[in-house]
């Protein structure tokens, strides 16, 4: 080989060793954070709590929203509804007969009342009528003559006593009938003078009182109901339906059911076990949504919310998923040790979160994960 030949090959590795550092050197250094896929976890429960009846999943089940997982009992649920929908029946009873107003009954019956308090006011205010004086006259008369045929009858009897023909029996007897004539002789004239007199203004005062009391009960029948009792009635059927809906909601909480379609990650319970109120019976993950925490040394951290970076998990090696930074914690904390490399694991650290954008269908919780970053904080090629 010439001389020339030898300085052009000497050139040309020259050249080729140059440009390899030159554009390792441009390459960006890839750095890598572990950390490990999570689904989001929903803990799920009852407002009411109670007794388990039935237990319809398994750790480990896929269920389908809206399934059943687990029922309790009611206790006394179905009688607080059934005493809630009698409530309700009685208000609406009520305000039905508020809103029709009084029944034909009620108007009629008021309306004679009035008539014949009107009726007694005019008899009183009129006085008595002219047979009603001789009739009154008449008893005098009566008793008058009554008196006088006792007063014969004593007379006699006396004088027959006297001689010896009557009893002291017979006599006292016409005695006492002369006695009860002239006592009724005596109330007789008070009852005419009483009806010569006519009827007492504190009679025809208070009557013309009823009169008054009547024609208001009459007018209140004919107006109907007042708009306030109607009102407080429908509150009442309003109050009345909101508390048998509360009672509804309640037996709504005894079938607890799947709130999203997931996986079934812990359930220890059997029937007859007791489930507090607002405490979790079980948990679910919901595999629709899955992401990576790890964390990024304070040195490292050009990763900025919304970039895409590549992910890598050891069942699928030499695959690389695509995942998005969607949080990176505002405040430092230590280094947890399983899950950041050796020679940062004494620094602080920043926590992110990368959610996965493909994977999905394959990846579960649980899997380690390697998120793949680089020096200017882009995804991994």
């Amino acid at each position: 080989m010439s001389k020339v030949l030898r300085i052009g090959a000497a050139l040309t590795l020259a050249v080729l060793l140059v440009t390899a550092l030159w554009w390792s050197q441009r390459q960006p250094d890839e750095f890598v954070v572990s950390g490990v896929v999570e689904a989001d976890e929903i803990r799920v429960g009852s407002r009411l709590g109670g007794r388990v009846t039935a237990v319809y999943v398994e750790e480990g089940a896929r269920v389908e929203a809206g399934v059943v997982l687990l029922e309790l009992g009611p206790f006394d649920l179905h009688e607080r509804r059934a005493g809630a929908a009698a409530g309700l029946a009685g208000a609406r009873a009520d305000l039905a007969r508020l809103e029709a107003g009084p029944r034909i009954e009620e108007r009629a019956q008021a309306r004679a009342r009035r008539d014949r308090v009107v009726a007694q006011l005019e008899g009183l205010v009129n006085g008595p009528r002219t047979q009603e004086l001789t009739t009154g006259r008449r008893l005098v008369e009566l008793a008058r003559a009554e008196l006088e045929f006792a007063a014969a009858e004593e007379s006699r009897a006396r004088a027959l006593h006297d001689e010896g023909v009557e009893s002291a029996e017979r006599l006292d007897r016409a005695v006492t009938s002369m006695r009860v004539a002239d006592a009724t002789l005596a109330v007789r004239n008070e009852e005419f003078a009483l009806l010569k007199e006519g009827t007492r203004t504190e009679e025809i005062a208070a009557t013309r009182a009823e009169v008054v009391e009547a024609d208001a009960a009459l007018d209140l029948v004919e107006r109907g109901y007042r708009e306030e009792e109607v009102e407080k009635a429908r509150a009442a059927v309003a109050a009345a339906e909101a508390t048998l809906a509360g009672v509804d909601r309640s037996l709504d909480e005894l079938a607890i059911r799947a709130p999203v379609a997931g996986i079934v990650e812990a359930i220890t319970l059997q029937p007859g076990d007791l489930v507090g109120a607002n405490a979790p019976a079980l948990s679910l993950l919901d595999p629709s949504r899955l992401w990576v925490r790890a964390y990024v040394p304070e040195s490292r951290l050009t990763v900025a919310v919304g970039q895409e970076v590549g992910l890598r998990v050891d069942p699928f090696p030499g695959e690389t998923f695509r995942g998005r930074v969607s949080f990176i914690a505002r405040e430092a904390e230590f280094t947890p040790g399983n899950v950041q490399t050796p020679e940062e694991r004494s620094k602080q650290v920043f926590r992110i979160k990368v959610d996965l954008l493909d994977g999905l269908d394959r990846l579960r919780p649980g899997m380690s994960a390697d998120v793949l970053l680089d020096d200017t904080g882009g995804a991994s090629r």
